[in-house]
């Protein structure tokens, strides 16, 4: 699977665009949130999602990882495929799109074209729960310390301890004392968790 593709960007459309990495052009399709944040980037790092099917390869990309989160999440609803997950990101950002969601706000979600009240009250009934879950760990990659609260995160995750309790309890250490290293990060949570 293809993580992420570096390289000069070729052409950038509000719906895809064309990168070139070591010689090779990817056609990557994008939403109107990733267009508008890679707008004058001549050489970014898109974050990808790949989907292989039978009859076709396709790359979605991302200019953050919180929005292929949220598309990763929606694309897991029945009912709504990479074409429409990429249309509700284009239509509302991530943010929007999990206060829609948090908020039951089923209005929102139906304006989305191609999205009608029985899909939007699906996304709704199946990601009610894991939205606000992921919501800590997209809070990781928007932290300027992400890599020392990610290492500590993903230690206390991989210890058993829940994503929102785990998440909270760093982000309150981190306020106190962001020079915290990782060890020390971790062992002041494993003492209040």
């Amino acid at each position: 699977m293809i993580e992420y593709i570096k390289g000069r960007l070729i052409e950038l459309t509000p719906t895809f665009l064309i990168i070139e990495s070591a010689g090779i052009g990817y056609f990557v399709n994008i939403s109107l949130t990733s267009y508008s944040q890679l707008e004058g980037n001549r050489e970014p790092q898109l974050l990808i999602h790949e989907i292989i099917r039978e009859d076709s390869h396709l790359l979605f990309g991302f200019a953050g990882e919180y929005e292929r989160q949220i598309f990763r999440l929606l694309i897991s609803v029945s009912g709504v495929g990479a074409n429409t997950a990429r249309m509700m990101l284009s239509s509302l950002d991530p943010k929007g799109i999990e206060s829609a969601i948090l908020e039951s706000d089923v209005n929102s979600l139906q304006g989305i074209k191609g999205i009608g009240l029985k899909t939007a009250q699906r996304i709704i009934v199946d990601l009610k729960d894991k939205v606000g879950k992921s919501a800590v760990a997209g809070e990781i990659f928007d932290l300027p310390d992400n890599t020392k609260r990610y290492e500590a995160f993903t230690a206390l995750v991989m210890l058993g301890f829940p994503k929102n309790s785990a998440g909270k309890v760093l982000d309150k250490l981190l306020k106190e004392d962001r020079d915290l290293a990782v060890e020390m990060l971790i062992k002041k949570a494993l003492k209040i968790l």
